[in-house]
């Protein structure tokens, strides 16, 4: 045999696990995005006011980090997705010109 061969049921696991992956990140955004507006209450003095921005924009940049890494995990999903229902298209037609 030469080539490469395709197991479409094995992408479809891998698929599926990416579409949990992609929902448990997307919790993970919302979470980020809820502690990123909040504003942590360190007192008035000066250096607890700048601690308190300083980790109001790590939040706020923690949630850009997962929303990215959000993004990716789906578009990686999609092509698997892609790849596997061209490979299954692609298969089917060739084994119908086989039979020919």
């Amino acid at each position: 045999m030469t080539g490469y061969e395709v197991a479409p049921d094995q992408l479809q696991d891998r698929v599926r696990t990416l579409t949990r992956l992609a929902e448990l990140t997307g919790d993970l955004v919302a979470t980020a995005s809820r502690l990123a507006q909040r504003q942590p209450l360190l007192g008035t003095a000066p250096p607890a006011q700048d601690l308190s921005h300083r980790l109001k924009a790590a939040g706020e940049g923690l949630a850009g980090e997962v929303s990215a890494a959000e993004r990716e995990v789906r578009a990686f999903r999609q092509m698997l997705a892609e790849i596997r229902t061209s490979y299954t298209e692609t298969d089917a037609e060739q084994a119908r010109g086989v039979g020919r």
